[in-house]
């Protein structure tokens, strides 16, 4: 098998994964995974496919702006811009991007806050964090219609440790070193933000508010003990 296909059947067998989870509805939702580092090229959703079925036209091959390399009638997603933004930036081998309910209750909710903070989670070792009072943080930017600004947006909030960017009423785009990790991170996002929403529920429902006044978040941070 060749890196190439190994590379695309990696992308699909996630792709499938997320699709059986209805991450990707109305065929909103886009997948890539990294095949060289010299010059960059990268496997991406092609535009418009149903991701919960398995086609050998769901990606093509696209340089580092995003350009198809070979030949094709395919069109890239329309957001593979941060893609290429993620890997200039960052170490990422794979970068998955999702449309979730709880993930866009969080991007609203600290939408004005310009990030969320989770700390005293067990789900944040996922991301390597092992401290008692480690902490990770997600930047929440807007959703801009112009998709080159939103491009730009998410490559101005990555800093070195940045696992995810959350664009407000959107989705999320997080990466990994490879497809399994990035995987892991996504899962573990996801479930960190079910786990906050229900949280917030059951404290309005239960009319005890055990945090402060807007959730047990300030500036964004969330400390549950």
């Amino acid at each position: 098998m060749t890196k190439h296909e190994q590379r695309w059947n990696e992308l699909a067998d996630v792709k499938d994964e997320l699709a059986a989870r209805n991450w990707f509805p109305g065929t909103s939702g886009n997948v890539s995974i990294k095949v060289d580092d010299e010059p960059i090229t990268f496997f991406v959703s092609a535009s418009g496919k149903d991701k919960t079925k398995r086609t050998s036209e769901d990606f093509l091959l696209v340089d580092g702006d995003g350009k198809p390399v070979e030949q094709t009638g395919l069109k890239a997603s329309a957001e593979t811009g941060i893609h290429c933004e993620v890997y200039r930036l960052t170490d990422a081998g794979c970068c998955l991007h999702v449309h979730t309910v709880d993930n866009n209750l969080i991007s609203e909710l600290y939408g004005d806050a310009g990030e969320i903070t989770f700390q005293r989670q067990e789900l944040i070792k996922a991301f390597g964090i092992w401290e008692e009072d480690g902490s990770i943080t997600v930047p929440i930017v807007e959703n801009y219609a112009d998709l080159e600004k939103l491009s730009e947006a998410v490559a101005g909030v990555i800093k070195p440790d940045t696992k995810a960017v959350l664009i407000r009423n959107h989705g999320i785009t997080v990466w990994g070193k490879n497809a399994f990790e990035a995987k892991k991170h996504l899962e573990a996002f996801e479930f960190l933000f079910s786990y906050h929403i229900k949280l917030q529920t059951l404290s309005f429902l239960s009319r005890k508010p055990k945090f402060n006044s807007y959730g047990g978040v300030k500036h964004g941070t969330i400390k549950i003990s």
